[in-house]
């Protein structure tokens, strides 16, 4: 039986700390700073930070927090559990814009991708790259085979870059977009040439819009933050 992608909820927070937070001492912050970073670890199987202050203006840090869901309640004990986390914190930590969907099998491929971007694993690369992605209508009334040839392209020129992985979430119907978008990369020089070849394709054509687009740079553990919050 083919591996296939299993169900799970992703949600990635961007947040900008405020002037409250930085009129405190540097201890008070840190004990703060720490004491939510714990709670929202609580409310998820995954939690993993990224530095967005300096490469965007106007946020500090992207919070991604990933758990299984397969259970249908899954998703509403996650948004208690994150609320409540950040209930605390609300006067030091204005969250900006959230991103979320649902990971699911892809109707274009009859197994999982080997570049599938795993949420749970330890280790991460470097670059975290997320943005929304709405489609067309063209491409929804578009025939289901040449939607299906378009796509073998589309993957085809992924394919080329092994050391990316990507997760795509659905959000048909729970945010704004379609889709959240994510990539994973040690060299932003590569990515920026896989998405270059990736605007070549036909697919492209039925692209509405994949912007804002956020990157982001790993912070592993309190030590990274600290050294700039």
């Amino acid at each position: 039986m083919p591996e296939q992608t299993p169900i799970t909820l992703n949600h990635f927070a961007l947040v900008r700390f405020t002037d409250t937070y930085w009129r405190l001492d540097q201890e008070a912050r840190v004990r703060a700073r720490c004491d939510w970073l714990a709670a929202l670890r609580g409310a998820s199987e995954a939690l993993h930070l990224y530095q967005v202050y300096g490469l965007e203006a106007g946020n500090d840090l992207l919070v991604w927090s990933a758990r299984r869901a397969e259970d249908p309640g899954a998703a509403a004990a996650f948004f208690a559990g994150w609320a409540a986390a950040t209930a605390k914190v609300r006067a030091l930590v204005e969250v900006r814009e959230t991103l979320w969907g649902f990971t699911r099998p892809s109707r274009y491929t009859k197994t999982r991708s080997t570049q599938e971007l795993d949420p749970f694993a330890p280790e991460r690369h470097p670059y975290l790259i997320i943005y929304p992605f709405v489609k067309t209508a063209e491409w929804y009334l578009t025939d289901s085979d040449a939607r299906q040839r378009m796509m073998a392209g589309h993957i085809k020129v992924g394919k080329q870059y092994e050391d990316i992985t990507q997760l795509l979430l659905y959000s048909y119907g729970l945010q704004d977009q379609e889709f959240v978008v994510v990539y994973e990369t040690r060299d932003p020089l590569r990515f920026l040439s896989l998405v270059q070849e990736l605007r070549g394709t036909e697919a492209r054509r039925y692209t509405l819009r994949d912007a804002p687009l956020h990157t982001g740079l790993l912070q592993q553990g309190e030590e990274a933050l600290a050294s700039w919050l």
